[in-house]
């Protein structure tokens, strides 16, 4: 059906110059196609018990063989093996839930050694630029939730070089960071100026060990994690009464997945495991927390206004992001309770209910 489908799709050079982040939100009938691509591949894809799929896989000295984190399927459906510039791996398809992974992973013990050395200067370099600006778009499509940070303390777990604790700072937030490089959490001391990052886990440094946060932040780091049911048993616990997390990460859902396969941008070497709507709401839900919003992400240049796409093609994408995936970024405030529903969860944002 899809093949058939995209057979008849002929642009000539029409779209050529449009981004190809944006291509296959504006190109007509693209959407329905790549949809339809989708549930072919994974109709067609084989399911694979866990002794038989590790028979296929070999397995290094970091690495170990997982069930599905989010529903405990231990069947494996194999669907891609990005790579590029001497790193590969195999992601797979939970058949249970959808839930996409990393199969082998990563093991939790052994996750130090992809940030030990040289990933901050990945951090400064080409990957900063824009980067606050996707920061201040995302806490605005989140207001009022980070207008105002006085008298309210803040965490950003996986912070970096410090690029988002400069922004809550200046927003008046008692704020602070924890990452695993300590080329980067020294970096980021240089930079701040009332904030101060750490090195290490949460439960490492008595200065978060205690809890008691607002504001709990992961900006493209939930794909990161090798233990997310414990990472957000643990962030639920140090958020206060009336508190949130907020999360950026790549979208499992996204139209560009489905279009680009093995070469989406959401496979990058140190991603780990990919997420969409609906299993990180399992996620949130199977850890306590009581609600959840979403903030379509239309990408970055289209919110700040400075795409060079025609009014109609902007509509279009914003359109086709809203009728499908939400956009390749996925946008997600978690609220810890009933009290943080009632305090943030009005307004624009529309609040799904957990467990309830």
């Amino acid at each position: 059906m899809a093949h058939r489908l995209l057979g008849r799709l002929a642009y000539g050079s029409r779209y050529d110059r449009i981004p190809w982040g944006q291509r296959v939100y504006v190109r007509p009938g693209e959407r329905l196609v790549r949809e339809a691509q989708w549930r072919r591949l994974t109709r067609r894809a084989p399911v694979m018990e866990l002794a038989d799929y590790r028979q296929l896989r070999p397995l290094k000295e970091n690495e170990e063989f997982l069930s599905c984190m989010m529903c405990g399927d231990p069947r494996q459906q194999p669907l891609f093996s990005p790579g590029g510039n001497g790193w590969r791996y195999h992601v797979v398809r939970c058949p249970g839930c959808g839930f996409l992974y990393r199969n082998p992973n990563i093991r939790p013990e052994r996750l130090g050694d992809l940030y030990a050395t040289g990933y901050h200067t990945f951090l400064t370099g080409n990957y900063a630029a824009n980067r606050q600006r996707r920061y201040e778009l995302t806490m605005k499509a989140f207001s009022p939730v980070f207008d105002e940070g006085k008298e309210r303390r803040l965490l950003d777990f996986g912070s970096g070089a410090g690029l988002f604790l400069e922004l809550a700072e200046r927003r008046g937030f008692d704020a602070c960071g924890v990452d695993l490089s300590p080329e980067s959490v020294a970096q980021a001391n240089e930079r701040l100026s009332t904030a101060r990052t750490y090195c290490g886990a949460p439960d490492e440094v008595p200065e978060i060990a205690g809890g008691g946060f607002d504001v709990i932040t992961l900006w493209s780091v939930l794909a990161h994690l090798p233990r997310p049911l414990d990472d957000f048993r643990r962030f639920r616990r140090l958020l206060a009464p009336g508190g949130v997390l907020l999360i950026l990460t790549v979208n499992a859902r996204s139209t560009l997945l489905k279009a680009y396969g093995p070469a989406w941008n959401g496979f990058t070497k140190n991603h780990l495991m990919f997420y969409s709507p609906e299993t990180v709401r399992t996620l949130l839900g199977l850890t306590g927390f009581a609600g959840v919003a979403f903030a379509h992400h239309y990408g970055d240049t289209i919110e700040a206004g400075t795409a060079r796409l025609s009014v109609p093609l902007v509509r279009r994408l914003r359109r086709n992001v809203e009728l499908s995936d939400g956009g390749n970024m996925m946008r997600v405030l978690a609220f810890a309770d009933e009290e943080a529903i009632g305090r943030w969860g009005g307004g624009p944002l529309t609040v799904h209910r957990l467990n309830a």
